[in-house]
Parts: structure tokens; C-alpha cells; sequence
């Protein structure tokens, strides 16, 4: 019987070492990047200090130009500021002054009626007064906080045939009741006409704690100089610290 030899084994290939860089080169890398660094923060430096020097040497150098800049200025600041003041000034004798006769009350659009109201207001001293009529106002043409600390829901009725015209109705009274407190937190609510009210207004308005300005009460108000607060009965009182 033969005898059987064992087979060899080949070796197993050998796998190529990896190329690795030496230490040193990594450690040569990284102070370089750190000098560069170094370098550009250095020169940053360098140049900001240049460009502040430059700065101030030419103000050193035209330190009269910089006086007269600052003295025009203040002047232009002055007179700007007078200004301001003289336009606001007048815009109150203005307000003061304003009056509305009847005649021309009835000739105003329904919005300008609204404008007329809120100048009103303003001439005696709501300076908060604002037009707020159109679209989903609520029931408020114009808002207002007098002198006294208390908010105004006003609702405006224009008519342009004055008291010929159609009568203000209960239905508009209820529709800015509804909304002046609830939702403007009104202390008073009042609508206001150059026409007049059906019979049926004065009651219900005295229910619902309303007030009410028809074509007579309006004639005072704009032609006079007695705020509004001053000619209505029932006024609520004026609220604490006003």
C-alpha cells in the first residue's frame, strides 16, 4: 500500500503594509497652520490700529470742519423741533376753533359726517378720537376717550334732508347697543343725527342707557364751543383719578 505524503500549505499572501506618515510630519503640519494663524491675526491687528490712527489724525487735522458740523446739526435739530412744535400748536387753536353750521352738516357725505363727529370730539380734547365706520365696525363710526377718562361709542346718522328726511329707528339702536359695551367697552354710547328720531327712541334709549343727539342738540355742539359731555343729560361720572 502506498504511503501518502501530506499536501504542503501554501503560505498565505502577505498584504502590503500601509503607508502611514510619520509622526513628525503631522506635528510639522499643525505648528505651521498655527504660525499662519498667528500671522493673519497679527496683521488684522496691525491694520485696524493703522486705520484708527488715520481716523484720528484726520479729525486732529480738521477738527474745526467737525465743530462746524456739529453746531449745524444742532441748528437744524433746533429749528426742526420748533417747528414741531409750532405745527402742533396750531393744529390745537385749530381744533378750538372748529364750528359746523347746519347748512353744512347736511351738505356732507355720510362719511365726512363721520369725520366732522370724530373733529368734534377732538376740539374738545378727545385727542384719540378716531374714525372707525365701514366694514365690520362693530356698530362704532367713531371711538373716543374724553378728558374725563370715559369711552365713547358713537354711532353716526347722516341725513342729507335733515329732519325731512327718514327718521333714526329703534333698529339702530339696538345694533350699536349691542357691540359698544361688549366689545368697545364703551362707558357711554351715543348716536348722533342731522335728522331726528323715531318716537320710539327716546324710551328705549333711556332703557338701554343710551344717549341720543338729534339735529338741535347737534347745531349746539358744532356751532358752540361747549363740549358734548356738557350739553347731554346723564352723563355717567367722570372715572377716579381723571
Amino acid at each position: 500500500m502506498p504511503t501518502r505524503h501530506p499536501r504542503r500549505r501554501r503560505p498565505a499572501p502577505r498584504r502590503p503594509a500601509r503607508r502611514t506618515t510619520p509622526p513628525r510630519r503631522y506635528a510639522h503640519t499643525r505648528r505651521q497652520r498655527q504660525r499662519d494663524r498667528h500671522v493673519l491675526v497679527l496683521g488684522a491687528g496691525v491694520l485696524g490700529i493703522a486705520a484708527l490712527w488715520a481716523v484720528v489724525a484726520w479729525l486732529v487735522a480738521h477738527l474745526w470742519a467737525m465743530v462746524m458740523l456739529g453746531a449745524v446739526a444742532v441748528v437744524a435739530a433746533t429749528w426742526f423741533v420748533n417747528q414741531h412744535r409750532q405745527r402742533q400748536a396750531w393744529g390745537r387753536v385749530q381744533r378750538q376753533a372748529l364750528r359746523y353750521e347746519l347748512p353744512q352738516i347736511d351738505a356732507l357725505s355720510h362719511r365726512d359726517f363721520e369725520y366732522a363727529v370724530r373733529d368734534l370730539m377732538r376740539r374738545d380734547g378727545c385727542t384719540d378720537a378716531r374714525q372707525v365706520g365701514g366694514s365690520g365696525d362693530n356698530g362704532a363710526d367713531v371711538l373716543a376717550t374724553d378728558p374725563h377718562g370715559r369711552t365713547w361709542v358713537i354711532q353716526c346718522k347722516h341725513r342729507r334732508a335733515g329732519d325731512r328726511g327718514s327718521a333714526v329707528g329703534t333698529p339702530d339702536l339696538q345694533r350699536v347697543n349691542g357691540t359698544a359695551r361688549q366689545i368697545h367697552g364703551a362707558d357711554i354710547v351715543l348716536v348722533v343725527t342731522n335728522g331726528r328720531f323715531s318716537n320710539r327712541c327716546a324710551p328705549l334709549a333711556e332703557q338701554l342707557h343710551m344717549h341720543l343727539a338729534d339735529r338741535r342738540l347737534l347745531a349746539a355742539w358744532a356751532a358752540g364751543s361747549r363740549p358734548l359731555w356738557e350739553l347731554l343729560p346723564k352723563v355717567p361720572a367722570p372715572r377716579a383719578g381723571n
